[in-house]
């Protein structure tokens, strides 16, 4: 669905990005991280044809955004951190108008902006000027206003800044429900909502993709081990440094009393770890793989920034 190949942008002598490669299927929500000036806002605004590149290709759904933008802004819904809407117009107003300048036949306007309220949850303000809604409200009337043509692609960038908790979570839900019916690029600072919602995870740091991967793999690139989490009936410091001896453990620290965190190298040695706890007579409770949060993933891989 989206293809980018060599995607390089310079400011004068400094490259905001630089050679990017990948692509983004039909149907996929992916999440693209990156710190601060890593170059996510510039890749973004690049695939939507809002700023031409230094070198590099970007085609969307097979047409090429510079050859061919009308077609491939008919097929993207955009989202920028600040959503560009105009504050002395009424909500419903605004999403018929945009609607209109985006093509969407007469025919189905009415229903589709009417799907857009309904999903951003905006119907109880319809008729409410946009100037007059808090921050939360406009950031939503952002949302409905990229999907309101109902696009094949969605690019939201911080699509949760400045909403409550509750609003958050129905967000969340949206874009859950957009998978497989819509392919999504999510940017946010937010990092467990790109862990709630996204399947694959691109991150960029100093403009160049430093990681690409579901975040199981991303785990296991980061950690170069697995961690386990043992509880206990009861145990003590000697049975602390005997679990040291088993054959595949790295390390192995208290949590607290009776629970202890493993390390493992990538040899399954979940049951010696049991059998040890039982021959032992130690009261095994639980013994669970853990993983790395995409925020200690995150750290890692931006560390050098």
């Amino acid at each position: 669905m989206i293809e980018i190949q060599g995607l390089t942008k310079s400011y004068g002598g400094t490259k905001a990005i630089e050679n990017l490669n990948f692509s983004i299927k039909k149907g996929e929500v992916v999440g693209f991280l990156g710190p601060n000036g890593a170059g996510k806002s510039t890749t973004m605004k690049i695939i939507t044809g809002y700023m031409a590149p230094t070198s590099g290709t970007v085609t969307v759904g097979g047409f090429d955004v510079y050859e061919q933008p009308i077609e491939v802004k008919k097929r993207i819904g955009y989202l920028p951190e600040i959503p560009p809407v105009y504050l002395d117009m009424y909500v419903a107003d605004y999403l018929k108008f945009v609607a209109q300048i985006k093509h969407v036949p007469k025919a189905e306007l009415a229903k589709k902006v009417d799907r857009a309220l309904e999903k951003t949850n905006l119907g109880d303000v319809r008729t409410r000027l946009i100037g007059n809604l808090s921050k939360g409200y406009r950031q939503r009337v952002g949302i409905a206003e990229a999907i309101v043509s109902d696009p094949e692609i969605l690019i939201l960038d911080e699509p949760t800044v400045g909403l409550d908790p509750k609003q958050v979570s129905e967000i969340r839900s949206l874009i859950q429900t957009l998978a497989g019916e819509h392919t999504v690029i999510l940017s946010t600072h937010i990092l467990p909502e790109v862990q709630a919602t996204c399947k694959r995870i691109i991150i960029i740091n100093k403009g160049k993709i430093v990681a690409e991967d579901t975040l199981e793999e991303l785990n296991r690139h980061v950690s170069g081990s697995s961690r386990i989490l043992l509880k206990t009936r009861k145990g003590t410091e000697q049975s602390l440094a005997e679990m040291r001896t088993i054959a595949g453990v790295q390390a192995c620290q208290f949590v607290s009393p009776s629970s202890y965190l493993i390390d493992v190298n990538q040899v399954d040695v979940t049951d010696q770890i049991a059998e040890y706890v039982v021959s032992k007579g130690l009261g095994l409770l639980e013994l669970t793989p853990q993983m790395n949060n995409l925020e200690d993933i995150f750290i890692r891989l931006t560390s050098d920034s």
